[in-house]
């Protein structure tokens, strides 16, 4: 190589490397992995305006859902849907008892999501959110968009317990 050549290599800009993927910038096809369970991300529904994402995992035929949220801290929410049914989004309750569980309403918000891959539901739009929380501190959520209801039970997850293995 010449020496005029190895000047201009010094000289030339490089392109800088690509950032990591965060937890909340991955979507579907990533791969993640939540107490210690593989997960492909198939789906993201987006609510720009709480810093939050759902994300769909699927391993083999089980689906859970990852609720983030950005706040002082990442708060981090593994769900599974459940079945359940509510006649009208004006009548969700303050407290709901499940299986011997009492569950508290700790807070209601709305917001539009946007959805990319396989959620629960289809299309983005505005959504309802309620968010209960038990003495045991298990969770309960319920979701209305577009007149159908989704409903969840869940749990907290350590921050540390989640992690990136893979992004596109």
């Amino acid at each position: 190589m010449s020496l005029f050549k190895r000047i201009q290599n010094i000289f030339a800009k490089h392109e800088p490397p690509a950032p990591e993927k965060s937890i909340l910038t991955v979507g579907p096809g990533d791969v993640v992995e939540v107490s210690l369970v593989t997960y492909q991300v198939t789906g993201k529904s987006t609510n720009a305006s709480r810093n939050a994402t759902m994300l769909t995992l699927q391993d083999g035929t089980t689906i859970r859902y990852l609720y983030i949220e950005e706040r002082e801290k990442t708060v981090y929410q593994l769900y599974t849907v459940i079945d359940g049914r509510l006649d009208s989004v004006d009548e969700v309750p303050t407290t709901i008892e499940m299986d011997d569980v009492t569950y508290h309403l700790e807070e209601q918000y709305n917001g539009r999501v946007l959805v990319v891959g396989k959620a629960p539901f289809h299309t983005s739009g505005d959504q309802y959110i309620w968010q209960f929380q038990s003495d045991g501190r298990e969770l309960l959520r319920i979701e209305w968009q577009d007149g159908r209801f989704m409903l969840y039970e869940g749990e907290s997850v350590l921050p540390a317990d989640v992690q990136v293995l893979r992004g596109t």
